[in-house]
């Protein structure tokens, strides 16, 4: 007799899982199955209740007009998830205030990952944020590969027996990071255009229309202004040397439309420190010298530019 009744009950909340799987809720979890370009986001939901509604998880599910299947997959997705998770946006959402959601890496099956935000979104107040991603301050390598052949090269250029002069090295340090900064911003407004076309770089602040050229123009000023607060602490020497590789920041970015080897002229820009270093500390150059180490640089330089050209 008990058996009829653990059946009956069985189908009873079978029929009522089903009914809670209807199409208006099954497309609220698309963000998980399909490939549309709706994004979603999150914003540090409040996983502590088990019984938290799906419309606050999912605020535009009732307006979907799609169907999709619920896989078990997604359906143990979502009791995973954790308060650790600041938001969940499909791929091709647009970055903003107006609230579309932030773009998120989609792997080649066309699911879609969540992914935490960098320290420029938790830290930074909203109006500096497109300026630091303009900057490229969330992705430190460029910095790093501008200033390594500046501090090779005052090393070099130190007394034997002595440490290299670290006030040098600081100061190369924030040129580095300044000049790297007007250089993505150089690159952003000549290729904002060609931007919009490239899933890698439509999200980018100019591209998406965060920032205005103009305000990138700014920007830039604002860059090139404390670049020259620094250039100014240097011999008259290193002055002049320093001040002429702009034309390579300014023309780098346009390489790439003239010739299959940018990487060899971005060895020439990224490893100019190698000169100017030396001669911040000697006054002049030494060919003998510098001369190695800056043509070194440029073909390790068309090294891993190359091997960052071709990852996906």
């Amino acid at each position: 007799m008990q058996r009829p009744k653990i059946m009956a009950s069985f189908r009873l909340t079978r029929a009522a899982s089903r009914s809670l799987l209807r199409p208006s809720l099954a497309s609220s979890l698309s963000i998980f199955s399909s490939t549309q370009s709706s994004s979603t986001t999150i914003t540090n939901p409040d996983f502590s209740n088990p019984f938290v509604r799906l419309s606050h998880l999912f605020p535009n599910y009732e307006n979907s007009h799609h169907h999709f299947k619920v896989s078990k997959e997604n359906l143990s997705f979502l009791t995973n998830l954790r308060p650790g998770i600041a938001w969940i946006s499909t791929s091709s959402g647009v970055a903003g205030s107006s609230g579309k959601g932030y773009q998120r890496r989609s792997i080649s099956d066309n699911k879609n990952v969540a992914e935490v935000p960098s320290w420029i979104d938790v830290y930074l107040p909203r109006e500096i944020q497109p300026y630091a991603k303009l900057a490229r301050l969330d992705k430190p390598i460029g910095t790093w590969l501008l200033a390594w052949p500046c501090m090779w090269s005052i090393t070099l250029a130190s007394t034997p027996g002595y440490l290299p002069d670290f006030k040098m090295m600081a100061l190369f340090g924030c040129g580095a990071l300044l000049l790297r900064g007007a250089g993505c911003t150089i690159n952003d407004l000549l290729d904002r255009d060609i931007d919009t076309m490239v899933e890698r770089t439509k999200l980018r602040p100019i591209a998406s229309g965060l920032l205005t050229p103009f305000k990138g123009i700014c920007f830039l000023g604002f860059q090139l202004l404390l670049g020259l607060g620094i250039l100014l602490q240097l011999n008259n020497y290193s002055r002049v040397l320093g001040a002429s590789s702009l034309l390579l920041v300014f023309s780098y970015p346009l390489m790439k439309r003239f010739t299959f080897w940018p990487q060899a002229y971005l060895g020439l820009t990224f490893n100019w420190g190698a000169l100017l270093g030396w001669s911040a500390v000697k006054g002049s150059l030494d060919p003998a010298i510098v001369f190695p180490l800056y043509f070194s640089g440029v073909f390790w330089t068309l090294v891993y530019d190359t091997i960052y050209a071709h990852q996906p």
